[in-house]
């Protein structure tokens, strides 16, 4: 074969014959195209839409979208009836409120408090266009009677939760509250440490906002918008809890000099909260006014609590979880979502964007579950299951979950050894003193590649990987520094100790056959490696004639070389020695092999085999489950969101029945990595094992030095 021929066709072919070429050609091509058109992409979808009016659940029985303008309900309508306000009521809706409101102050009768709450509701969203004062004395007339409703302690006994007029007046209250709060952010922007003013008929009461949360800060706060005014579409679970409050979506507010966990917030990122107004009475004074009260606006995180304690009743928060999520990633100029395809092309210009993410605030009592994409995606491919498994009080209470972006057009084990680098740097920056032992109970979950990218952080490298670049010493190596220490972390590493469990989902454990010779070639193609790595390479092989093997990973430059079947470093990580301490579970896609997947896809998932996917009897594996869906669905079918969730309960009950810190457990008995010195770390003495003091697992910030 000629020079030229052999500088035009992938190298693979050169080693190989094959002897179906113009198949292979064909089915190459397909492979591609569909790669391309599918891969594990996380496509750009439009997570949320403007609705036309805010969503509002008195519409229908008040007739708020009549074009005759809004109406009482019927057992409003027959009290007015009953105190002869009907035609009151048609000419000055206030009047008849006036009125009403000293019928209650003589009887004290729940029906004629609701009529009031909901005739003031009805007179502000008449007043709203035309006279905002106005309505704003109407919105704070309806809260107040609606939360005298609700919490009165003088009428407790009366109170009927079985009555729809109980769940009519908690709408009553949150739609009030609602109405008020834009009126004041109106005039000016609702933020903690500020003041609003709350006005009712003949009174005016000012108000503290005030925000509760153990992770999120006033100085975090910077604007509010309500979930009402959204309608959610990309999420195919809305996660809506009732009760009282409004849910609101908080857009945090970026801080010049960041420090710990605030460095992995994404710009722009936005949060649920849940608006409450807590409103007291106060005991008159000299010259007060008998309905004097106190008012406090509570911005709640439902993430922190679900319930509020009101005259020492536990009350339901009113919260929407998904809506601010999906209004987070809908954003125009949302970074991470434009690395799909950049990182696979042009893996040198998502360098700046590549490392771990936090969507929601660090908490060292939390877990970390650590979620890596597959090729050609992002973090975003996760956001169905993180929705889904944020949803559960009891993951959400114990688990925290952080996302690893990295370029996907590189190899996985490059990508490896960045993420190995990453989650040191992360650690030294949240825990520099290794105080909190949640987060040496970390769980990987790793998506197709990103599987490959968990797995490395949990085995031992021993000798292995480097001998599958040569059977030379590692110290003969001909190199700069910077190239030396480069290829020592990406090949001579220790598993991370702080891993507790990686969970692969559609991961292909022994390559793809989407990974052929054409796709490979055209990837070369396509892929555009940084310069300064292809000139190192080729200036390493210049240097170091004849000491690299003739299949050495050296000759694979991007990720689709990286999952051919055939290569070495497959074979090589399948078979390294896991870290005792940590457990592997794999979920497996399968879909009916017809089609064009039928062409050269063996049964699996479309793109992963069954054989290839597969760990069943492999050290560590504790559990393996097949599920009915195709590669680009895998991690988000039920089934799998069902199985990670059991996943991690199962973790939870195992840490909760451990008559042992944590870390001294797994000091006992995981066989750490030896030290220069050759002693293990927290190893037993020769009369029994002995628990140190807890003070966190050291986490491994160097690779493990190469055996000469």
């Amino acid at each position: 074969m000629n020079k030229r021929m052999e500088g035009s066709m992938p190298r693979s072919t050169i080693a190989r014959s094959n002897p179906k070429p113009i198949q292979a050609w064909c089915v190459g091509t397909l492979a591609l195209c569909l790669l391309l058109t599918l891969g594990c992409a996380s496509s750009k979808n439009h997570w949320v839409s403007v609705r036309s009016t805010p969503r509002n659940p008195l519409t229908e029985s008040l007739n708020l979208l009549s074009g005759e303008g809004p109406k009482p309900s019927g057992r409003t309508a027959q009290m007015l009836r009953r105190y002869d306000l009907e035609k009151s009521a048609d000419q000055d809706l206030s009047q008849a409120i006036t009125r009403l409101m000293e019928v209650y102050d003589e009887s004290l009768d729940r029906e004629v408090q609701y009529s009031i709450a909901e005739l003031a509701y009805i007179a502000a969203k008449r007043a709203e266009k035309d006279d905002k004062r106005k309505a704003l004395a109407f919105y704070g007339t309806s809260l107040v009677h609606a939360y005298d409703y609700l919490f009165d302690r003088q009428q407790a006994d009366t109170l009927n939760p079985y009555d729809p007029q109980f769940r009519g007046v908690c709408d009553l209250y949150n739609q009030s509250l609602e109405g008020t709060l834009r009126l004041v952010q109106a005039e000016g922007s609702l933020r903690p440490g500020t003041q609003g003013v709350v006005s009712t008929v003949g009174h005016e009461c000012k108000f503290d906002v005030v925000l509760y949360s153990s992770g999120w800060h006033s100085e975090d706060f910077d604007s509010l918008k309500f979930v009402s005014d959204y309608q959610l579409k990309g999420l195919k679970n809305h996660y809506h809890t009732y009760g009282l409050g409004v849910p609101v979506i908080a857009q945090r507010r970026s801080h010049p000099e960041e420090l710990g966990a605030e460095r992995y917030y994404p710009e722009k990122l936005t949060f649920p909260l849940t608006a409450f107004l807590r409103i007291d009475r106060i005991e008159p004074k000299d010259g007060m006014s008998p309905k004097a009260r106190h008012l406090v606006l509570e911005l709640h995180d439902p993430l922190d609590r679900q319930t509020v304690a009101v005259s020492g009743v536990r009350v339901p928060l009113e919260s929407d979880i998904s809506t601010p999520l999906a209004y987070f990633l809908d954003q125009p100029d949302f970074e991470i979502d434009k690395v799909s395809t950049l990182g696979l092309l042009n893996p040198g210009k998502v360098e700046k964007l590549q490392g771990l993410y936090m969507l929601e605030p660090y908490d060292p009592e939390k877990m970390p579950v650590v979620m890596v994409h597959g090729l050609w995606s992002s973090p975003v491919t996760w956001m169905e299951m993180f929705n889904d498994l944020r949803s559960d009080p009891q993951i959400r209470d114990n688990y925290q979950f952080w996302f690893y972006l990295y370029p996907t057009g590189q190899p996985f084990w490059v990508s490896a050894t960045q993420m190995r680098e990453d989650i040191s740097r992360m650690r030294l920056s949240v825990d520099p003193h290794h105080e909190a032992p949640a987060l040496d109970q970390m769980v990987l979950v790793g998506h197709s590649m990103g599987g490959l990218v968990s797995k490395l952080q949990s085995v031992d490298s021993g000798d292995q990987f480097w001998a599958t670049m040569s059977d030379q010493p590692f110290g003969n190596l001909k190199a700069s520094e910077e190239m030396k220490q480069g290829l020592q972390q990406a090949f001579f590493f220790h598993p991370n100790p702080s891993i507790r469990r990686v969970v692969t989902i559609g991961t292909p454990h022994q390559g793809s056959t989407f990974a052929n010779d054409f796709t490979q070639w055209a990837g070369n193609k396509l892929i555009s490696m940084p310069m300064k790595l292809v000139n190192s390479r080729q200036t390493l092989l210049a240097d170091n004639k004849d000491y690299f093997r003739n299949n050495a990973p050296i000759d694979i430059r991007t990720s689709l070389d990286s999952l051919d079947p055939d290569s070495i470093l497959l074979t090589t990580l399948r078979e390294a020695d896991p870290a005792p301490w940590v457990g592997y579970h794999n979920i497996v896609g399968r879909q009916e092999a017809s089609g064009i997947y039928g062409w050269f896809s063996s049964e699996g998932d479309g793109v992963v085999s069954l054989a290839s996917a597969s760990l069943e009897g492999l050290p560590n594996v504790r559990s393996q489950l097949v599920v009915p869906a195709d590669h680009l669905s895998v991690h988000r079918h039920p089934q799998s969101v069902l199985e990670v969730r059991r996943i991690l309960l199962e973790q939870l009950g195992e840490l909760q029945r451990s008559p042992f810190p944590v870390s001294s457990v797994v000091l006992a008995n995981a066989q750490l990595p030896a030290d220069e010195s050759g002693k293990t770390p927290g190893s037993a003495s020769a009369a029994g094992p002995t628990l140190p003091p807890f003070s966190g697992l050291p986490i491994q910030t160097q690779p493990a030095a190469p055996r000469y």
